[in-house]
Parts: structure tokens; sequence; C-alpha cells
């Protein structure tokens, strides 16, 4: 028998009255959980690389509570046993359909650091243990799945799969590895968010219709051995093709990247070689409405009980007083994938289900009145960039903010100001702060200019955290990332107005080091910078080539895949060890490389006793 969909209060509150929700609260994950809720089985297994979470910032939570409140029975299997198929059968054989994701992250990305050396911890793991994932994660479980059910439709999800949906380059591995729908002998791909995709799919499949006929569902891929059945898609140069010739790589990935678009992206097909890989159109935007429902589903904001010996999962402790006002990203910053995950086009939720939140945030345990973060991937993007990508879509081959901001660029935070502060207003807060990233270009084209000074005076802690990546043109241009004069007049406004509000906070800046385009020469002028400017970045990022980005397409092929230009990329072991250590040259542990640094770059003029200098004698 179908059951409804879960009642709860409109707020979804935690309704059950306990500090800590009772194991009733969650989804099934064992056996006796099915028998409890009276059931005889469940028809939707999700499965997932992280610990089960029952929280917003978990895709399995909410894939799996939008299934269950359209009336679908679900259980969960998190951090299921890889070696063997015990921990994927302990809910019985689901009647319709396996989903599975390997987290929140890649999992080559959460098991390794920038330089292939194991991570010692996973946030996403009870207690931070490392280990409980295997390697390419995704592919590994549906291998168990096979082996367990071999007919079941099988649905692979979440980020890993996401970016691995056609041919790309593997840094791990550093080669080109076939697209994941190949390898992990699924049915189908969900990329994006999902929650459209995966409704649609469990809907049909419930309806009677063979997983083979599902063709058409927006924001999914699908296989097949005959690409007459796809005749209207773009065709990508094959698998074949890419691995042998880098210039086909690139144009493979131009020609992916400019049809990532709702509206008016086309269908795309790539040759792999046993399969053609078919990508549908993404998946609309969520409607303001069904953002409010997403968020407003009975999530119990905890993890699973089963995890409290251990100490719980560190991950929920970063987003637990968050809130997530928004998806989407039209910012395209070349080392980052959002666009091609969650696209360019905003999904903002309604100020009242976002109040609503907040509200329920007011009752947790363990609330002392602050708000960690209203934001999303960039928290000052509140509202679509203008009117035309609502009806059109984004432009292709146009960026709203780079190289300069768009003539029709609609910049403005009067509705993210007005949001802040009715949440400020709120009984039992305290503070709100944003700590989700900020783009400081999108505040400067702000012709209003009030928001700089709501932000320094109610939502700051004492320090701003920036991300100007980089200062050199060479390498800006393929980080898609605004000119150093930018960044230059947003630290001149923002000590401006804390002098005029009397505070004393401090900019925390980001620096990318061995980008491409970034040789010796750009690393040491970055290093200048840093020194003149006075601030000090407490953490450097070494660029990781991760699936689905401009920049890891560049770092592979050393081309532009836009314009056909050759763009230098530091590779070697040394010279990253060296562009890294000029970012924080005063570190004594740095002084070797900083100064084989300046010797090879030529800027001895930098090593000795005066005021300029980055090492002294």
């Amino acid at each position: 028998m179908r059951t409804k969909g879960t009642k709860t209060a409109a707020s979804g509150a935690n309704v059950w009255g306990y500090a800590k929700p009772p194991r009733s609260a969650f989804l099934p994950v064992g056996a006796g959980d099915v028998r409890a809720r009276g059931w005889d089985g469940i028809e939707i297994l999700v499965i997932t690389g992280d610990a089960y979470v029952d929280h917003p910032s978990f895709g399995h939570a909410i894939i799996a509570r939008w299934l269950e409140a359209h009336g679908f029975r679900v259980g969960v299997v998190a951090q299921p046993d890889w070696r063997g198929t015990d921990d994927f059968a302990k809910l019985g054989r689901p009647s319709l359909c396996v989903m599975l994701a390997a987290g929140n992250l890649d999992s080559m990305l959460n098991h390794y650091t920038a330089s292939k050396k194991k991570r010692r911890s996973d946030a996403y793991t009870p207690g931070g243990e490392a280990g409980k994932r295997p390697d390419r994660a995704t592919i590994v479980y549906c291998n168990r799945i096979r082996e367990l059910w071999g007919d079941i439709p099988l649905i692979i999800g979440g980020v890993e799969a996401s970016l691995r949906r056609f041919a790309h380059y593997d840094f791990w591995s550093d080669s080109v590895r076939r697209s994941i729908l190949a390898d992990s002998r699924a049915d189908l791909l969900v990329f994006g968010m999902g929650e459209l995709a995966s409704l649609e799919i469990a809907e049909r499949l419930a309806a009677g219709e063979p997983v083979s006929a599902l063709r058409d569902v927006a924001g999914t891929c699908w296989k097949t051995h005959d690409e007459a059945l796809a005749n209207d898609a773009v065709k990508l140069p094959s698998y074949g093709e890419v691995c042998a010739d880098k210039r086909k790589f690139a144009e493979a990935f131009a020609s992916f990247y400019a049809e990532q678009d709702a509206v008016r992206g086309k269908r795309l097909i790539q040759d792999q070689g046993a399969w053609h890989v078919v990508q549908n159109r993404p998946a609309r935007p969520l409607t303001q409405a069904e953002m409010d429902k997403v968020y407003a589903l009975p999530y119990t904001r905890a993890w699973h009980p089963d995890y409290d010996a251990k100490g719980g999962v560190p991950a929920f402790d970063e987003v637990r007083f968050s809130i997530t006002t928004h998806r989407g990203c039209f910012g395209e910053c070349g080392f980052c994938a959002i666009a091609s995950h969650q696209g360019r086009i905003i999904q903002r939720r309604s100020d009242e289900s976002i109040l609503r939140e907040a509200e329920i945030l007011t009752k947790e345990p363990g609330f002392k009145g602050y708000i960690h973060d209203v934001g999303g991937p960039t928290a000052n993007f509140t509202e679509p960039s203008c009117p035309d990508s609502l009806k059109r879509g984004s432009c292709k081959g146009k960026s709203c903010l780079y190289p300069a901001p768009c003539r029709k660029l609609r910049a403005g935070h009067e509705g993210y100001i007005e949001l802040l502060r009715k949440i400020r207003a709120l009984p039992k807060i305290k503070k709100v702060f944003i700590r989700s990233g900020i783009r400081y270009d999108y505040i400067l084209a702000d012709k209003n200019g009030d928001f700089l000074e709501e932000l320094c005076r109610w939502h700051v802690s004492g320090q701003l955290k920036i991300a100007p990546e980089h200062i050199s043109p060479a390498v800006l241009r393929y980080m898609r990332k605004p000119g150093r004069e930018v960044t230059e007049e947003f630290i001149r406004r923002y000590r401006k107005v804390n002098e005029k509000l009397g505070l004393k906070q401090y900019l925390v800046p980001y620096f990318i080091s061995a980008h491409p385009g970034s040789t010796l020469k750009e690393a040491v002028e970055l290093a200048e910078f840093i020194r003149d400017s006075g601030l000090r970045p407490e953490q450097v990022q070494d660029f990781t080539p991760t699936p689905g980005s401009l920049s890891t397409c560049i770092y592979y092929t050393g081309l532009d895949p836009f314009t056909m230009e050759e763009v230098y990329v530091p590779k070697g072991a040394e010279e990253r060890k060296m562009q890294r250590a000029l970012l924080q040259y005063w570190m004594p542990e740095n002084r070797k490389y900083v100064v084989k640094a300046l010797m090879r770059a030529g800027r001895r003029d930098l090593i000795g006793c005066a005021p300029k200098c980055l090492v002294r004698r």
C-alpha cells in the first residue's frame, strides 16, 4: 500500500517535543524501523556516502524528505560497508528503485588533498573518522547494488555524479575518465539539485513505466546504444577523441558549458565507447513556492541517534544554526562548478519561509542567540541578475560580472537588507552573521551603496572573509574574477566605513596558488600585493582540479576552451610549493621555498634588509 505524505506543522518545526528527536522521527535505517512504521517494505532506497544527518544542508536529507512528502515509503542507508552487500540489503529490496550519491562532496576530493595525500579526517562521518566510504563511491556503491539486485532501477545523483556526467579529467588518476553513468552500471543520472527529476522518476516508475522508457526527464542523463534516439542533441567530441586530443577535450567542454541552461539549453550526446550518454536539458529552476516547500519539510535537524556515541557528525556543527536563502550563482568563477550544478539563475525562498526557519532555530537545543550564516553559494546574490534571465535564460557566451558588470545587471541589496533586518528583530536573536562568500564587485556595482555599512554595522564579527583569489590580470582572466583595482577599491571602502562606525574590523582574504595562468612572476606579484595591502591570509588554497570547472579544463589541456589560446599551467610539485609559500612568505617554515622562488623569478631585490623585501638576510 502507498502512504500519504507526512503531515507536519507549516513551519517544519520539530513536533515531537524532545530536546533530541527520537529514532522514530528519522526515516527508516534498518528493518526494525520499517516494521515500527507498520510497513511491509520500502519503495525507494536512498544511499549516501555521508552520515545520515536530517538537515536541509545535506542532499540525501532533502531528496529523501521530498519523496516522503509526496507519498513514497523511503529508507536511508548511510555509509554502507562497501566490502560486502549486507549493509545495502538491510532494508530489503525496494519496490521501485535505488537512488544513491557519494555525498555532499566528490569522494576523491573528500579523501585527498591538492598534493594527493590522504586526508586524516572526514567531517561528514561520525567522529570525523576517515575511510568510511570508498574512492569513487558512486561506482562502488552501484556495483554492490547490481550484485544484490541486478535488474532494479538504479539512479545516481549528487555532486560526484553531476559533475562527472560526461568524459572528464580526473586529477587523482591524471587521466580522462568516461562518463560516470557509463562506468557505474546505473540506469539514469540526475544532475543538479534533483528534486524535480527525482520526483518525476519516482512517480513514473510507480505508474508502471519501465526505467528504460524514462528518456525525457529534464535534469537527467541516460545511455543508449542507438544515437539516433537523440538525433536532436548537440554532438560532443567522443570519449576516444577527447582522450587522444586535448583540443577536442577543450572543444567538448566549451560546447557542454554553453548548454547548461534550463531555458535555452539543448540536449547533448557523447559517445563513450560501449554507450552513448545523452544529457537532457537541465531541470527548470524551482519556483519560490517550491523552494519554500523544500525547506519546510519535517527535518529533525539532527544527526541520527546511532552516531551519539561517537560525538555526532562534525559537518553538522558548521550548518546547524545557518540558513540557506537561495540557490544558483551568476558569478561563474572559473575554478567553481556551481554554474554546472545549481545553475546561474537565482532561486530564492520567501522572507516568510526564511523567518519561520529562523524562529525554529531559536527553539533548538544549544541555540545561544547567534545565526551563523544567512546566504547561499554567494550570500549577496539573492535576486536574479536581470529580468531577461527568467524569460530567456542566462546569456550564452556572456557573463554577468566578468570582465565587468553587464549593463543589464540589476545590482541591488534592498531585499537582502530588509530580510536581515527582519531576522535581527526576532526574539532571542542577538546577532546575525554572514559567513558564506560575498561578491564585493557586486557590492560596488550597487549604486545605492547602503549594504556595505549595513554589513559592517550588524553582520561582521571582527573579521570579514573575502575571496580576491589573485590580483594578476594574467590569472584573473582564467579565474573570471574582477581586477586588482576592484579589490583595492573595496578594501578602501571597507576600511572607511569601519572608521566611520568606530569599529576595528579586519579583512581575511582567500587566495589560490598555482592556478592556471600563474607563473612565478604572477605569484611574486601577489606576494607583493599582500605585503603592501597589510592583508594576511590565514589560509592559502592550492588549486585543485575538480571535475566540471573551466579551470580544470585549462589545467588539463593548457588551453582556454573559449579562445583556444595556450595557457601556462604550473604542474610541477616544486613550483606549486614555491607559489604556495610566497603567499605566506613571512612564515619561517616557508623561507626555503620563498628564497628559491625569488631567485628563480629573478627577484633577488626582494631578499635583503630593504623595507620592501619579502625575506630578510
